[in-house]
């Protein structure tokens, strides 16, 4: 019954109450009343006018479009009232208020939220906050029980030491994050560091799904998912076909460098000659054929 109720009343308050229709005429009526209003309070600011809402059974409000410096999208909003009977309206409030285009500053944040991973540098001093439940007394068991033991059995010991929240919450970061097992370059191969040699597994309990990859070529120093991967696992094969299939490879760092001596160019001018050998060619003498007679026919040519 009171939600019922309570529904009610929200209901009534989000919808405000119409005036009467003479309440309303004065109303919409008071847009120089409450330009000169500005006026007077702001000086010479007021733009074009954007119009009027109404607020409640009595009252409403003028908007004008600010021309301040510095305020570029701002609003006056001017309220104004009347009451059933009256002959005009009055002024009940000037403001200026953000549009929608209005530049504003961002919202307020602690300064205890305003740090961010990354943002600290070499000589920053970053203390943790009082009541931080990621660090409990170190009087207090931490839940992991390696450290727990190891802390006892020397009798060492913190001031604060991690809490469950603490490691719950830096597994859970760590899970999520680019070195695990749901990043892209996990999802693009089945090997996995679980079963990688470059992968230190941690100590305590977080060491049951974490480790620091040792791969200069991956993910070098960083803490990885136990069931992250990458193409530099340990076990993966060489590609198939490497090398030169017809030919030995050689190294030609070995190849002995020697010098050899320039050959003797011998000029022309200072060469001797040399004899001309001019073939001979013998001719023999053949007898020339018979001249035809007068009673011998010369022979067709």
């Amino acid at each position: 019954m009171d939600s019922l109720i309570d529904t009610a009343d929200s209901a009534a308050m989000a919808t405000p109450a119409a005036p009467a229709d003479e309440v309303s005429a004065i109303l919409a009526a008071a847009e120089p009343l409450a330009r000169e209003a500005v006026v007077e309070f702001s000086g010479d600011t007021v733009g074009a006018y954007l119009g009027m809402s109404i607020e409640d059974d009595a009252a409403a409000t003028h908007r004008f479009l600010a021309t301040l410096p510095g305020y570029h999208g701002w609003q006056w909003a001017v309220v104004v009232a009347a009451y059933p009977g009256a002959e005009h309206a009055t002024v009940s409030e000037v403001v200026l208020v953000p549009g929608p285009t209005a530049l504003l500053a961002p919202p307020w944040v602690p300064w205890e939220q305003r740090v961010k991973p990354g943002d600290l540098g070499p000589g920053d001093l970053l203390a943790p906050l009082p009541d931080d439940p990621r660090l409990v007394p170190g009087f207090l068991a931490t839940g992991d029980p390696l450290i727990d033991d190891t802390a006892r059995d020397i009798g060492f010991g913190r001031r604060r030491v991690l809490s469950a929240f603490g490691r719950d919450d830096a597994a859970q970061r760590w899970h999520d994050g680019d070195f695990g097992p749901a990043a892209p370059m996990a999802r693009s191969t089945k090997r996995i560091c679980r079963d990688c040699g470059f992968m230190a597994p941690l100590a305590g309990a977080l060491g049951v799904m974490f480790g620091v990859c040792c791969n200069e070529m991956s993910a070098d120093g960083h803490v990885v998912d136990l069931f992250y991967g990458c193409g530099a696992h340990s076990d993966t094969p060489a590609p198939a076909g490497s090398g030169s299939p017809a030919y030995e490879p050689y190294d030609d760092g070995v190849l002995e460098v020697v010098e050899v001596e320039r050959a003797v160019v011998v000029e022309a001018a200072d060469a001797e000659p040399i004899a001309e050998v001019v073939e001979e060619r013998v001719v023999e003498d053949v007898p020339a054929p018979p001249e035809p007679g007068p009673e011998q026919p010369a022979e067709d040519v």
